[in-house]
């Protein structure tokens, strides 16, 4: 069987077996599956070797971050108060057993249709990763409404910033061009090139709210 074919078999098989996100990943957690390679070793390091330094400059107080996974990269951060959450229950559930000795880190299971930020507000928002693994169109769109609403002062994204090339080979991913859907009100003060391009596609991105 020539390659491209072979290629689109396997696609269209992956394409038929995904659940979707919220179910894939509660599967992936639940079955003992962690956040993926990107939230240990270097590119773990490097994650948290930028945000923990923003956190410092700008004197941030509180932080939530919008799909905290397993907790694994949340073990190399230094957040004064952090409220993470996660569309996994399982995963929730690890994170709490995990940092259960840590008071000042709070952990909620993210439910997309009936979240009201309102009552979550912190001096800035977090997305590690997270937005090409939202596969669907209108749980891309609210969660981006509740990342930006989250924030009071700073959002931080790292993610790639480019149309998917994929052609759904690995249906979980979707890379989405995502600043042309960022909210009025805030403006992008620094885009961070990662170094590491042999682990991740993903950059940093620094929203400030002006409004």
């Amino acid at each position: 069987m020539p390659f491209q074919v072979l290629r689109r078999f396997l696609a269209t098989l992956r394409r038929a077996r995904y659940p979707g996100s919220l179910a894939y990943w509660e599967r992936r957690y639940a079955g003992g599956g962690h956040s993926g390679s990107g939230s240990s070793g270097r590119l773990a390091r490097y994650k948290a070797e930028v945000v923990n330094q923003f956190i410092l400059k700008q004197q941030i107080r509180s932080i939530v971050e919008l799909g905290c996974g397993d907790g694994q990269q949340l073990q190399l951060a230094q957040y004064p108060e952090y409220t993470g959450f996660d569309i996994s229950p399982s995963a929730v559930q690890r994170c709490r057993k995990v940092f259960r000795q840590h008071p000042s880190l709070h952990f909620e299971v993210y439910e997309p249709e009936t979240f009201i930020p309102a009552g979550y507000r912190a001096d800035m928002s977090l997305s590690l990763e997270v937005l090409f693994h939202i596969t669907e169109d209108h749980l891309y769109k609210l969660y981006m409404e509740h990342l930006f609403a989250l924030a009071r002062r700073y959002v931080v994204v790292f993610a790639p910033n480019e149309a998917d090339a994929t052609g759904g080979y690995f249906p979980h991913v979707k890379f989405r061009e995502f600043t042309g859907d960022v909210p009025p009100g805030w403006v992008l003060r620094d885009r961070l090139a990662n170094p590491h391009r042999d682990l991740s596609f993903s950059d940093f991105f620094f929203f400030e709210k002006t409004g």
